[in-house]
């Protein structure tokens, strides 16, 4: 009998703003937002929680954030700076295990089924993280335990910021069940409209669903949100030497016929595909794409050799996917990078966001 997954989910609280506000504490309690720019189309990487009192948003667009709130501190950043933090306290958490599975600069899974620390206890494993990362970087980070990494990325969202919560195995059936879908990672507000329309509102109503309707509204992934549903997640918390790509997409509420309509959707992607790059460390960059699902579900991608990447290097594979379209809408927007064997070369990254010529 295979037994029982522990899993951490470890989220720095605002990362990229918390950085600096601990360097310039003259920033902590004003409205501060990282990335975008006044003076061009960009968007916002991260804020922190002053800006979100106002509705600012990660991934919104900088002057959608400057109506909510004018103003708004905004920051170019420093990647190299972040990048640096995310090192330290990625050591960090290779004292308590070696299975880890960063997602970001500012979150990774931990698994600690196998780590003696705290006779084995995944809960104050997670408190002493925290503890230290605190003591050695001055920045505050969340944590979800669980026994999947589903539901421990759920969990480490519950007590944000600079909170801990834990959903033990003989919990998940009464935690899933009132589980609003819109918190299930992978469903976004889109989708989470779309669901709601078919009265599909919490984990209980997916359960209770007609396998057929899930299929015919959300294809493929209808067997994922199933099985979430269900607290179900199987998938083992992989190390960051196993990955040879990271992506984004979206799904949209409604499809798109209107190509800087598309444009803009693109932007909206990369400052999450910046920070999912933060992993990769000396992988070198070996390609980049663009994905595109149309109305009748047909999907192409369009890639290119690269060793570098910015936003504007996706425009021209936008262009040449739209194309291909049919008089079709577009349903789905995604980018993605391919790398190769690591290289002593450093991938560069870009942080200011810039819009699309």
């Amino acid at each position: 009998m295979t037994s029982q997954r522990k899993i951490i989910h470890i989220d720095m609280d605002c990362f990229f703003a918390a950085v600096e506000m601990r360097d310039n504490p003259a920033l902590a309690n004003i409205p501060l937002a990282i990335g975008g720019s006044r003076s061009s189309r960009g968007v916002i990487a991260t804020c922190n929680y002053p800006a979100r009192a106002f509705g600012v948003r990660s991934a919104m667009p900088t002057a959608q954030a400057l109506k909510l709130c004018p103003q708004l501190h905004l920051m170019a950043g420093s990647m190299d700076k972040y990048k640096m933090v995310s090192r330290q306290i990625r050591a960090i958490f290779q004292r308590y295990s070696d299975v880890i599975e960063p997602l970001s600069l500012d979150e990774a899974f931990i698994d600690v089924s196998q780590s003696s620390h705290f006779g084995g206890s995944a809960t104050r494993i997670a408190e002493d993280i925290r503890r230290v990362i605190l003591a050695e970087t001055g920045l505050t980070a969340s944590a979800g335990v669980a026994p999947n990494k589903f539901l421990a990325k759920i969990a480490s969202d519950e007590n944000k910021p600079d909170g801990l919560f834990v959903i033990t195995p003989d919990q998940v059936a009464a935690f899933v069940k009132k589980l609003p879908l819109a918190k299930i990672p992978g469903v976004g507000s889109k989708t989470a409209e779309r669901l709601a329309r078919l009265g599909l509102n919490h984990c209980q109503d997916i359960v209770s669903c007609d396998l057929a309707i899930l299929v015919k509204h959300f294809g493929s992934m209808a067997d994922t949100l199933l099985k979430r549903s269900q607290g179900i997640d199987d998938r083992p918390v992989r190390t960051e030497r196993q990955a040879k790509s990271v992506g984004v997409e979206n799904t949209l509420a409604e499809d798109i016929s209107n190509y800087q309509d598309c444009v803009q959707a693109l932007q909206l992607l990369w400052p999450k595909l910046q920070q999912r790059l933060g992993q990769q460390g000396d992988k070198g960059l070996q390609k980049i794409g663009v994905k595109l699902k149309f109305s009748d579900f047909r999907q192409t991608t369009v890639e290119c050799q690269a060793q570098t990447v910015s936003l504007e290097q996706f425009v021209p594979l936008l262009h040449q996917a739209w194309q291909r379209r049919q008089q079709q809408g577009v349903r789905l927007v995604g980018l993605h990078l391919g790398f190769s064997s690591p290289n002593p070369g450093q991938l560069c990254l870009p942080f200011e966001v810039a819009g699309s010529r």
